[in-house]
């Protein structure tokens, strides 16, 4: 039979170390060796000393365990003469290996042990207008949230009745379960986590001890918000369980369609008609901004796509140094509904256009020699 190695040659210890020394050399070799993340060859070996570590870990921290031994070596631990010490794992091994677990996997203990969960986020949708976006403003809005329910004062009890303290896992929400050379604390299954046990639950919450109602927040966009981003109100979302942390609140905003401009990032686009007179001849016109009116020259000969750019007339963004443009986009209008005499003066106009040639469409002029080139 292969003689064991010295436990604290095990851990990597001196014989005078201290038990946070032992813990976290314990700590240290576990998620080093723990079997989910050993996989293939490496697996028997790792587990080898995963289980070595543990019984080292077993005996030094705890305190007759660690005197026997320091005096009589492996003698003194052997479990054949202790009745049976290599039962199930307790103190504070159970402890060391819970928070191997809680850093593994995320877990969270509160009071007495019990395990406590962070609340769920809550998402609100919010429809703004694009003024209201550029200018920002306060509103307020109305969420669900959780009051002590008045029947039962909070303690989920029916009125006249005691809550009592869960006898499986004492009160503390959560039982050791030991599966195959380890063991892992889990959840209460008779209490759910909670440590307590509500024999008659109150008719008003349903034992839950919490009512939801409605509350009423207010909130601040910030001026340049844009359609899509999100307002975070932390504590606001659902509370959490066996004391743990509330989750928050996301306000998604959503912008109105607007009858005028289009939002691009920190830039606005809007389409401006004009007569074909103003594109024939040019002109000055008028055009809407978030600030007011702005003036636009319209150079003669205008063709439909051209664009106009007014430097500063967008958006500022919530992380933009300077605001974005305002781009004004001409069509040039057909007139419609016109009468015989307006007709009339058109038809002398086109055989009058005509006869100058493609100096007055330059445009149709291209066209054509495309398409000669095309069936040619």
């Amino acid at each position: 039979m292969a003689t064991k190695r010295d436990f604290y040659e095990i851990l990597g210890v001196p014989k005078n170390a201290s038990e946070e020394e032992i813990k976290k050399a314990y700590r240290k070799l576990a998620m080093k060796y723990h079997p989910d993340r050993n996989q293939g060859d490496a697996a028997k070996t790792a587990e080898e000393k995963f289980k070595e570590a543990k019984e080292a870990y077993e005996m030094l921290s705890d305190a007759q365990k660690r005197a026997a031994y320091d005096q009589y070596g492996h003698a003194g631990v052997d479990p054949n003469m202790r009745g049976g010490a290599g039962g199930d794992f307790g103190g504070g091994f159970a402890e060391a290996f819970g928070d191997i677990f809680g850093d593994m996997f995320g877990q969270q203990r509160g009071r007495g042990g019990r395990q406590v969960y962070r609340g769920s986020d809550l998402s609100y949708a919010m429809e703004i207008t694009l003024e209201e976006a550029a200018k920002g403003k306060d509103a307020q809005i109305r969420i669900p949230s959780w009051d002590n329910c008045d029947t039962c004062r909070g303690t989920g009890a029916k009125p006249g009745t005691q809550v009592k303290t869960c006898s499986t896992c004492h009160g503390t929400g959560a039982v050791q379960m030991r599966q195959g050379f380890f063991s892992v604390q889990q959840t209460c299954p008779h209490c759910q986590g909670t440590g307590k046990i509500i024999p008659e639950p109150c008719t008003s919450c349903h034992g839950q001890g919490r009512i939801k109602r409605q509350k009423t927040l207010e909130v601040k966009i910030p001026a340049g918000i844009d359609d899509g981003m999100r307002i975070r109100s932390a504590g606001n979302g659902e509370p959490g369980t066996n004391g743990g942390p509330p989750g928050d609140l996301y306000i998604e905003i959503r912008l109105r369609k607007h009858d005028i401009f289009e939002r691009d990032g920190d830039d606005l686009h809007c389409a401006v008609p004009i007569s074909i007179v103003t594109a024939a001849l040019g002109g000055e016109i008028e055009v809407p901004t978030l600030q007011g009116k702005a003036a636009i020259d319209i150079p003669e000969g205008t063709q439909t796509g051209k664009q106009f750019r007014l430097r500063g007339k967008g958006i500022k963004g919530v992380r933009s140094s300077y605001p974005g443009d305002l781009y004004c986009h001409i069509t040039v209008e057909t007139p419609v509904k016109l009468t015989e005499h307006q007709r009339k003066l058109l038809r002398e106009l086109g055989e009058s256009l005509q006869k100058g040639g493609a100096k007055h469409s330059p445009g149709e002029g291209s066209w054509a020699d495309r398409l000669k080139s095309f069936f040619s």
